[in-house]
């Protein structure tokens, strides 16, 4: 489900899922179907994973590549689960041949 909030999207950031939701900024962005792929995408992530280890992983990632990094966008930029996400959210078809797991070829 794909809900609109202004409130709960970091600054900066036009989505962000939360399962089972996807938050989007502003009502048009239900239409992208790039950023709403990107975002089903981390629907699949968090349910592999039973949601909060995805969340632990996720927060664990983005501090050791902070630390390795030293510019919070680029250690965003290269979680897993976001390079999983960037590098497949123009093939609307991904999901449907992802195979489990996917996110671990990108770490």
């Amino acid at each position: 489900m794909i809900l609109v909030s202004k409130y709960i999207i970091p600054n900066g950031f036009i989505g962000i899922t939360l399962f089972p939701f996807i938050f989007v900024k502003h009502a048009q962005l239900k239409h992208n179907k790039v950023l709403v792929n990107h975002e089903r995408i981390h629907l699949k992530q968090q349910l592999e994973l039973l949601i909060l280890p995805f969340f632990m992983w996720y927060w664990v990632e983005f501090l050791f590549r902070y630390l390795h990094y030293k510019d919070w966008h680029q250690a965003y930029r290269n979680i897993s689960f976001e390079r999983e996400c960037y590098q497949n959210e123009q093939h609307l078809e991904y999901l449907k041949n992802r195979k489990f797991w996917s996110f671990l070829k990108y770490l």
